[in-house]
This record gives C-alpha cells, sequence and structure tokens, in this order.
C-alpha cells in the first residue's frame, strides 16, 4: 500500500518561503522519477520541477531561480523548496512519483496540499 504524503503548505506572504515535502511509504522497492505539480484553479495540472533517480532537477522556466527540488532516497523523500514566492504561484500542489513495487514503475499521487501567496 504505496503512499505519498504531503505537508508544507499554508499561506505566506509575497517574497516569503515555503518547503513542501513528500513522503513515500509502503512496499516500496525503488523509487524512479519524483515531481512536483501544481494547479490553479480553472487551470490545468502542470510540472513544476522534477528529479530522477539520478538526481538530475528540471523546473518550469516560471519557477527557475526560485524554486529548489531535492530528495532523500533514504527517506523516500522529496521536497520543494520554494523562495521569493508570488502570488501567481498560488495553487494546489501535487507531489508524483514513480515507484515500484514488484516488476515495473507505477505512477502514484499525493493528495495534494494548498500554497496562497497573499498579502
Amino acid at each position: 500500500q504505496v503512499q505519498l504524503v504531503e505537508s508544507g503548505g499554508g499561506l505566506v506572504q509575497p517574497g516569503g518561503s515555503l518547503r513542501l515535502s513528500c513522503a513515500a511509504s509502503g512496499s516500496i522497492s525503488s523509487i524512479n522519477a519524483m515531481g512536483w505539480y501544481r494547479q490553479a484553479p480553472g487551470k490545468q495540472r502542470r510540472l513544476v520541477a522534477g528529479v530522477n533517480s539520478g538526481g538530475r532537477t528540471n523546473y518550469a522556466d516560471s519557477v527557475k531561480g526560485r524554486f529548489t527540488i531535492s530528495r532523500d532516497n533514504a527517506k523516500n523523500t522529496a521536497y520543494l523548496q520554494m523562495n521569493s514566492l508570488k502570488p501567481e504561484d498560488t495553487a494546489d500542489y501535487y507531489c508524483y512519483a514513480e515507484i515500484t513495487e514488484s516488476s515495473r514503475w507505477r505512477p502514484y499521487w499525493g493528495q495534494g496540499t494548498q500554497v496562497t501567496v497573499s498579502s
């Protein structure tokens, strides 16, 4: 029973920082890629940042230089450090992970955590 549990969302002022965590638990053999997606009201869910099993990262242009994704393989946890937050960063943030339990990886999603950037 693999689960992704997200935490760290909340309300923050423009220019502030927030750190999201995504902890995977259950019968995990390995985790391939992990990533963070976000979805604002009326918009599509899109990739914010991703990290592969080797630690290579990629970011949406809108967050480059402000957000940092990382992972702790020993803890099966991914993080998203968000700095210099803007109102347009307001969205529900979802953790994604490609997890192998037995044979090949399958996609898993977290439940989402809300980030609100407002004065």
